[in-house]
């Protein structure tokens, strides 16, 4: 019996990742968590409401877990509450996950991330990797995707706005320019599926050129 906990399903790659869980016969149980209900209804699917400061509440044992978690300072609301959601959430699913045997975590980070960058937004992207990096999971999977392209729930202007330019562009960014090339959120998807059922271990960084 193989499970797969996801957190964050109901965002633009995790939505799409989900779909491919239950699509699929890799995993016989998956797992959500999130702070709020799901309207799919699945019999291999399982949904827990949790805060993520929480999680110890919970009883479950992932072999596979997707952080699927993010947001942005504007919609957090502040660079704390940005933090929260970024950094101190994964970091807590990570640690439950590891206490409960999960043997591989996969999560999305972003193009740019450094945890010695000036950038805000980046550094916090760049010091979860290297908190993750720290633990003893078999398989460590990261996905840093450029502009990501796709219809979320909620609605972000200025991603629209984005996205829209960076489609009639795409053509541009070849060759060492394809980590930059805006990617659908069912790539990232569809990557961190295909590698949830390899089984080589280590810590891998996957550039979203990669994933294209």
């Amino acid at each position: 019996m193989s499970v797969a906990l996801i957190a964050g399903a109901s965002g633009l790659v995790g939505g799409r990742l989900l779909n491919l869980l239950l699509d699929t016969e890799d995993y016989t149980k998956i797992v959500s968590i999130g702070r709020r209900k799901l309207k799919i209804i699945h019999p291999r699917l399982e949904q827990y409401i949790s805060d993520f400061e929480k999680l110890d509440e919970l009883d479950i044992k992932p072999d596979v877990v997707f952080c699927c978690l993010g947001t942005t300072i504007k919609k957090a609301g502040s660079k704390e509450a940005f933090k929260k959601v970024d950094f101190e959430y994964p970091k807590l699913l990570a640690n439950y996950s590891l206490i409960k045997g999960a043997n591989a975590f996969h999560i999305i980070t972003a193009m740019g991330a450094n945890s010695n960058s000036s950038i805000f937004y980046n550094k916090v992207k760049g010091e979860i990797e290297d908190e993750l990096k720290s633990l003893a999971f078999r398989q460590m999977h990261i996905y840093q995707p450029s502009l990501l392209l796709g219809e979320r729930q909620e609605k972000r202007l200025a991603e629209g706005i984005s996205q829209s330019i960076t489609k009639g562009l795409g053509f541009l960014f070849v060759g060492p320019l394809k980590n930059y090339k805006a990617i659908a959120g069912e790539k990232v998807a569809k990557s961190m599926y295909d590698k949830s059922i390899e089984h080589t271990e280590g810590v891998f960084v996957h550039l979203s050129g990669e994933m294209q």
